[in-house]
């Protein structure tokens, strides 16, 4: 599997998802910069990393929907290949209009930095492919415009990956860090290739850091395209 991690600037997650593609998984992973652009066969998977794309100004990813490289993600996800968007990530996939709806200021207007729990709502995603319907991750999350919504006809309820829950697993008002809709956490595109989570998988795959739950959301991944490949030519 070849990896792209996309660093725009005030990106700074970019190097902890290289390092976990990298080093944590052994993949053959790149960084593109937002000024660059590629082929839709130069990579399997593309991952918009966390942090400030060009500061946030205006709102979170507005900017950075722009940028050159995001026409190369554009027709990528058209061809199928596998897209991930965490936090900053994910703002700029609705901004761009690759997933619908839209990332709002927390409910409580602060920024919000801690652990999480998250269900798995949705597992007939190739993301969540090893993982069990109902399975409950803790996850890190640090963002200030988090709040996930979405008008009703733009969003389809198999498209809800993970939503916030407590660490039995029940979705309350309570275990909702932001106030998202349906305590939405994460959702994927129609097409199942596309998936934008606020969390940060990526800040959780070693055991030196404490939490490996984020290692089963790439472990998904990768398991569901060795599949693939696998079965290509049946």
């Amino acid at each position: 599997m070849r990896c792209a991690v996309v660093v725009f600037p005030g990106s700074n997650c970019d190097r902890d998802a290289y390092h976990v593609l990298k080093n944590v998984f052994c993949l053959d992973s790149h960084y593109v910069f937002h000024e660059e652009s590629f082929s839709p066969d130069d990579f399997d998977l593309i991952v918009l990393p966390g942090g400030f794309s060009f500061g946030d100004y205006l709102r979170a990813g507005a900017v950075a929907r722009f940028s050159r490289v995001m026409e190369s993600v554009r027709r990528a996800a058209e061809l199928g290949k596998f897209v991930l968007g965490i936090c900053n990530g994910f703002q700029i996939l609705t901004e761009s209009g690759l997933l619908p709806g839209a990332l709002l200021r927390n409910k409580n207007l602060k920024f919000i930095c801690r652990d999480v729990h998250v269900k798995v709502t949705n597992n007939r995603t190739a993301f969540t492919y090893s993982l069990q319907l109902g399975e409950v991750l803790r996850l890190p999350i640090a963002h200030g415009e988090g709040r996930y919504f979405a008008p009703w006809d733009q969003l389809k309820v198999e498209q809800i990956v993970f939503q916030y829950c407590d660490e039995l697993g029940n979705v309350t008002d309570e275990a909702n860090p932001n106030g998202s809709m349906l305590n939405i956490a994460g959702i994927i595109n129609e097409r199942g290739n596309v998936l934008g989570m606020m969390p940060h998988p990526e800040r959780c795959c070693e055991e030196i850091l404490g939490n490996t739950d984020g290692r089963k959301i790439f472990e998904s991944l990768i398991a569901y395209f060795s599949w693939r490949k696998e079965h290509a030519a049946d």
